[in-house]
């Protein structure tokens, strides 16, 4: 007996078309997102050492008589810098430190007050408040007005 092939036994040989190789996207993207979620949620913030500032309010009850007198910084309105009503020799923040380092001594707990003219830039106000704050105090106040030109009670 002789074999016949059948035609649809017949071998065939043409080449079947090249399937492309899909890639599944969705589970890269799902794990992807689940470590952003993690390391957002894991993360600390690294908290620098910040001055911590009393905003200004007034009352109408008198503010407690402080322990020891504030060292006053008036910042005029030109930049220039006054500490307790002596004028310095110039606006350098230097020359700032070592003023209110004078005064203060070694004791850091003194009450820092900060008084600006109103038409005084912010700059010189802030770095008024840096110099104070890099040299370790923490009790820094700002003098305001009440609303009938009177200064109020400094907080």
């Amino acid at each position: 007996m002789a074999s016949t092939a059948s035609p649809d036994r017949a071998m065939n040989l043409r080449q079947r078309p090249r399937e492309e190789p899909d890639l599944n996207l969705t589970s890269l993207i799902d794990v992807v997102l689940l470590l952003l979620i993690f390391f957002m949620v894991s993360t600390t913030f690294v908290e620098e050492a910040r001055i911590k500032i009393r905003l200004p309010q007034t009352s109408e009850k008198p503010a407690p008589a402080p322990a020891r007198d504030p060292i006053v910084i008036t910042v005029a309105a030109s930049g220039e810098y006054l500490v307790n009503g002596r004028t310095l020799v110039n606006t350098s923040p230097a020359t700032l430190s070592t003023a209110v380092s004078q005064i203060a001594g070694a004791q850091r707990d003194t009450a820092i007050t900060i008084r600006a003219d109103a038409n005084a830039t912010h700059q010189s106000v802030v770095t008024a408040m840096d110099v104070v704050g890099r040299l370790g105090f923490r009790a820094i106040n700002i003098a305001t007005l009440n609303e009938s030109g009177n200064p109020g009670a400094v907080r």
